[in-house]
C-alpha cells in the first residue's frame, strides 16, 4: 500500500507568494501519512503576462519554490513531486517543469512540458502557451516513491500516446498535475483522467488549480485520484485550495492489466487510404 496526497492551488503573480501556501499544505499533505504529495502546474506563479512572468523568474538553480520543495521533502520525509513551476532554461526560454524530490531532498527527475497548449476555445477565450514557453523534448520516467512513475503536465492528458508508452515501459502510476480552464475542465477533466487510467491500467493522480487567479484566469480544480479500474479514490470537490488523499493497492495495477491485456495486444497499425483507383499506404 503506498499513500498519495494531492495538493490544490490557487497559485498567484509571484513565486514568493505562493510558498506560504505550498509550505502549508504540503505539511498538511504529509501529516495524513502521505508518502507522495503532488502539487498542479504552475505552482510557483500564475501569470499571463509575459513581460511580468520574465520578470520574476530565475534558474532552477535560483528558484525559490526549488529550494523549497527540496527542503520540505527532506523535513517531511517525503517524495514531493512539484508539478511544474516556470524557470528560466539554459536556453534562455521559459520552461514549463516539473520537479521530483526524494525523501531526503534530493532532485530525481525534471520533465518539461511535452505539449504546449495553443488553443482558442469558445467565448473568445484563446491561449498561446508557445509564445512564451519552450516544448519539452523526452517523455521521463521515474523511480520514485518505491514505484515507477510517469510524468506529464495539463495539456499532455489529451495524447493517450504519451501514457500508454509509460505503462508498457512500467509505470504503475501516471500523473497530470494541472492548470486546466474551467471551460475545457467542465467539459472533459473527468472523463479523460479516468479514460487514461483505464486504458493503462494505471493509478492517476492528477493535482489541480482552481478558482480565479490574480492574472484573471479562472482554472477548474477538481484534483482527482483513480484506480487501474477507472474508479475515483479521491476528489476536490469544487476550486477551493487544499488537499486530497488515498491509499494505492499497487497489485492492482497488475490486476487490471490481467483482466483487460489491451497494453499486450496493441499493434503497428497499417492504414490503406483509399481514394478512387489510388491507394495510400500509411503505418502508426
Amino acid at each position: 500500500m503506498m499513500r498519495v496526497a494531492a495538493i490544490q492551488m490557487r497559485s498567484g503573480l509571484q513565486p514568493g507568494d505562493n510558498l506560504v501556501t505550498l509550505r502549508r499544505l504540503v505539511r498538511e499533505a504529509a501529516a495524513t501519512g502521505a508518502r507522495y504529495v503532488q502539487t498542479p502546474e504552475m505552482t510557483g506563479a500564475i501569470q499571463r503576462d509575459r513581460a511580468a512572468l520574465l520578470a520574476c523568474l530565475r534558474k532552477p538553480e535560483d528558484d525559490l519554490v526549488v529550494a523549497e520543495a527540496s527542503r520540505l521533502a527532506a523535513e517531511l520525509s517525503v517524495t514531493l513531486h512539484i508539478g511544474s513551476t516556470p524557470v528560466l532554461s539554459q536556453s534562455g526560454k521559459v520552461a514549463n517543469r516539473a520537479f521530483v524530490f526524494g525523501p531526503q531532498g534530493g532532485l530525481i527527475a525534471t520533465y518539461d512540458k511535452l505539449h504546449l497548449f495553443d488553443v482558442d476555445l469558445a467565448n473568445g477565450e484563446s491561449w498561446r502557451e508557445s509564445s512564451t514557453y519552450g516544448a519539452g523534448d523526452r517523455a521521463v520516467l521515474a523511480q520514485a516513491a518505491g514505484t515507477q512513475i510517469g510524468l506529464g503536465i495539463c495539456y499532455d492528458l489529451r495524447f493517450p500516446e504519451l501514457f500508454a508508452l509509460y505503462a508498457m515501459n512500467g509505470a504503475t502510476v501516471l500523473t497530470v498535475p494541472a492548470a486546466f480552464t474551467r471551460q475545457t475542465g467542465e467539459a472533459h477533466w473527468h472523463v479523460l483522467l479516468r479514460a487514461r487510467a483505464i486504458e493503462t491500467g494505471s493509478f492517476v493522480i492528477a493535482a489541480a488549480q482552481g478558482g480565479v487567479h490574480a492574472d484573471g484566469r479562472e482554472t477548474y480544480g477538481h484534483s482527482l485520484i483513480i484506480d487501474p479500474w477507472g474508479r475515483i479514490l479521491a476528489e476536490k470537490p469544487d476550486a477551493e485550495p487544499g488537499v486530497i488523499s488515498a491509499d494505492l493497492n499497487l497489485a492492482d495495477v497488475e490486476q487490471a492489466r490481467q483482466r483487460i491485456p489491451n497494453l499486450r495486444h496493441r499493434r503497428a497499425i497499417h492504414v490503406a487510404a483509399v481514394t478512387g483507383d489510388d491507394v495510400a499506404d500509411y503505418r502508426i
